[in-house]
């Protein structure tokens, strides 16, 4: 077992994914933007969603155990999102399954208590 210290690699696939995908969605969205008429108040959902990913990222990578919630919940609110599809809702429903396991994980469970006991 690693030190409690040490980002496990889970936790970084996790972070780096979240940060990817909140940065592609920001930028394909603010594109959007331009978009005139009452479709724009969508797009702009869609960009503060893009947002939330990013701080989810970022602060997975910084060992913010909140972080683990809010992204099982943007995971979930995404598998929401996709109950007209079943082709997304498969997809969503697997990221949402993997991740809350790669986040919740014994490792990357001791990694987040650590910080919260170290005060960070």
């Amino acid at each position: 077992m690693q030190s409690s210290n040490k980002r496990p690699l889970s936790v970084t696939i996790v972070g780096f994914t979240f940060l990817a995908v909140g940065i592609i969605g920001s930028v394909f969205h603010a594109t959007e933007l331009k978009t005139p008429g009452p479709a724009r108040y969508d797009v702009l959902w869609a960009l503060l969603t893009s947002l939330v990913a990013i701080l989810c990222g970022a602060c997975l990578l910084r060992r913010s155990n909140w972080a683990r919630w809010i992204a099982v919940a943007w995971l979930a609110f995404h598998v929401v999102l996709s109950l007209h599809s079943p082709q997304a809702l498969l997809v969503h429903m697997a990221l949402l399954v993997v991740f809350a396991y790669l986040l919740f994980r014994p490792e990357a469970r001791a990694y987040f208590r650590a910080a919260q006991s170290e005060g960070t």
